[in-house]
């Protein structure tokens, strides 16, 4: 039987429109994940789990964050495993994670998708864990104070508001750069 959580996250996913056969595809995938795993938001599934993360953007729609992710040495967008304390909600895990990452406060945007983008990405296996899948749901985020950004060491070895322009330059594949062209879309038809 499906938990309350679950049943949520097929409904958020069910409405979910792609934009290309990537999404498509994981989309696709996410779905039967949703609803084959015993503990879809458990890091302790093998093979692949749910994880949030988000577009934040300034309170204009003007700078984007990212951070250069410890583990990854990659510039991404804030996210990261879903908690027991988010109920299996994937904004809530999106909205706590930015938190987290930027030290701004934020909220939903109120015009964007819910979700933004879905995305289905490898993760290197480490010594702790083997190589699995992140079914990352990402939201699109604005932070009622942009000034407060700071970085975690434990999460990033830096963090910066940057323009869309740089934000894209720094993407280093194509969901990326998908997702904050979704982004920039909807804060330009929000102004």
């Amino acid at each position: 039987m499906d938990s309350p959580a679950s049943t949520s996250l097929q409904a958020l996913l069910a409405r979910h429109v792609p934009t290309d056969e990537k999404e498509r595809e994981d989309l696709e995938r996410m779905r039967h994940h949703a609803v084959t795993l015993a503990q879809p938001f458990s890091r302790s599934q093998a093979t692949a789990h749910f994880t949030g993360s988000a577009v934040v953007v300034d309170p204009e729609g003007g700078r984007v964050v990212m951070l250069h992710h410890g583990k990854l040495k990659r510039w991404l967008q804030p996210g990261g495993h879903a908690d027991v304390a988010d109920g299996g909600d994937m904004a809530e895990t999106a909205l706590r994670e930015a938190r987290e990452e930027t030290g701004c406060r934020v909220h939903l945007h109120p015009t964007a998708p819910q979700p933004l983008d879905v995305d289905i990405h490898t993760i290197p296996a480490r010594k702790d864990e083997p190589e699995h899948h992140h079914l990352d749901v990402r939201f699109l985020l604005v932070a009622e104070n942009p000034e407060a950004l700071v970085h975690d060491p434990a999460e990033s070895t830096g963090v910066q508001w940057l323009t869309w322009d740089e934000a894209l330059s720094r993407a280093d594949e194509a969901p990326l750069r998908r997702m904050l062209e979704k982004a920039r879309r909807v804060v330009a038809s929000a102004r």
